[in-house]
Formats: C-alpha cells, sequence, structure tokens
C-alpha cells in the first residue's frame, strides 16, 4: 500500500525514491547552483527566477561540474567548453536528441528537497 493507504496501480514496481533534503532556502543565491551528492550521484540545484531546478551535475563532454556554470535564460552552460543544457528538462541545448538526467524539486518548510532515483 501507498503512504495515502491505496493500493499500487502496478505492485512489482519499486516504490519512487524519497525526497532527500540538500539544502535549505537562502543557501542557493537567485542564478546560481550548487552541487550536492544524494546517494551515488551528484546533482545541481539551481535557483532561476525563484524556482528551483535540479539536475545531472555533470556535463557529460568532459565532466566538468555544471553547478559551477553560468544561467542565461533557463540554461546552464558548462564553465570548460560552453555546452548548454536546460536547467527545466536536461535537454542539451544545441543537440535537443541528447539530454542529461533531470530530478524533481520540492520545497518542504525551509528545506530544498531532490528525489533522486537509485
Amino acid at each position: 500500500m501507498s503512504e495515502n493507504g491505496e493500493l499500487p496501480l502496478f505492485p512489482d514496481e519499486p516504490p519512487p525514491a524519497p525526497f532527500v533534503t540538500v539544502a535549505q532556502q537562502g543557501d542557493i543565491p537567485d542564478g546560481q547552483g550548487r552541487a550536492f551528492t544524494v546517494g551515488k550521484r551528484v546533482v545541481a540545484v539551481f535557483l532561476h527566477e525563484g524556482r528551483y531546478f535540479a539536475i545531472d551535475d555533470f556535463c557529460p563532454h568532459q565532466g566538468a561540474s555544471l553547478a559551477d556554470g553560468y544561467i542565461a535564460g533557463c540554461a546552464v552552460a558548462c564553465p570548460w567548453h560552453h555546452w548548454r543544457f536546460s536547467i527545466e528538462d536536461g535537454t542539451w541545448l544545441d543537440n535537443p536528441k541528447i539530454a542529461i538526467e533531470k530530478f524533481a524539486v520540492r520545497l518542504s518548510g525551509l528545506d530544498i528537497q531532490v528525489q533522486v532515483p537509485p
């Protein structure tokens, strides 16, 4: 059964990953990102125009931390070679057929929480 007492639609599927607190509101300045380790992953969390976004932190080109990149619009540019990724959905903006993983973000009180599958 789920937390709300309902039977799952597909009982053989594993339950969704829990949300994990990575920071507090105010820890990430607007227009910037920070990297956080969640399980075995490193997640880049960005604050852009009052909204939080989370994507895989590593640029697939050569592994630079995207959290160290600069934000222009809803894109973050890799600090090494300027590959641009959507912070909304992880799409590589120069080749939309390629994307990095995005993660759900929520606020719980002052906590910034992300949901990262195992």
